[in-house]
């Protein structure tokens, strides 16, 4: 765990400096396009089931309230936040998190109270590691938006069928994690991200 955390601040330090350009650029883009505030912030569950707020750009309307889950084609989307969910530049902040010691670079991504307590047996392992900014379930469901927009019941279709799926890498991570395989999750992530085609087989 020492190591990971290491690691983990290692790693956040030098790609937020390297990423301020961006940082800047997408705060400015955002306050352009739909005023402020530029952030978002979340209340998620974390290691142990305690309570923080996520960190994200900003990608929708203020004040567009609406369902819990987004899907493609949502309208409280605004036009700059349509590209960067699709570049996960709005992810960035959550480096801040880490340096926090909120969440770690790889690790289950943190949920909302609702599915936390919905899932609460499945959440008593995966909650006993950090989350973090990227992990497996991030991968193979990077289309996770397109792939909600064909329900007619979003929230059912994510609670029921879509969050399930998701724990179940989840539950494969915490098996089997080790330093390496975090530098994995995060090659893996880098590929997917910057080729979005790239098709990576679940296993």
């Amino acid at each position: 765990m020492l190591l990971k955390r290491y690691v983990d601040v290692a790693l956040s330090v030098p790609i937020l400096l390297l990423v301020r350009p961006a940082l800047i650029g997408a705060g400015l883009a955002v306050w352009r396009d739909s005023g402020l505030p530029v952030l978002f912030r979340q209340e998620r569950v974390r290691l142990g089931f305690r309570r923080f707020h996520i960190l994200k750009f900003r990608t929708m309307r203020v004040q567009s309230g609406g369902p819990m889950v987004t899907v493609a084609g949502d309208k409280r989307i605004t036009i700059v936040g349509r590209f960067l969910r699709h570049t996960k530049v709005d992810e960035l902040p959550q480096f801040w998190n880490v340096l926090r010691g909120e969440m770690s670079v790889v690790g289950p991504r943190p949920e909302l109270p609702v599915y936390v307590e919905f899932y609460n047996e499945r959440y008593r392992s995966i909650l006993t590691v950090r989350s973090g900014i990227t992990d497996l379930a991030s991968i193979y469901f990077r289309n996770e938006e397109a792939i909600m927009a064909q329900s007619r019941d979003h929230l059912c279709e994510y609670r029921e069928c879509t969050l399930p799926a998701k724990l179940n890498p989840a539950d494969k991570f915490i098996q089997e994690r080790s330093v390496r395989g975090d530098f994995a999750i995060i090659a893996r992530t880098a590929i997917a991200t910057v080729c979005p085609g790239a098709w990576f087989r679940e296993n």
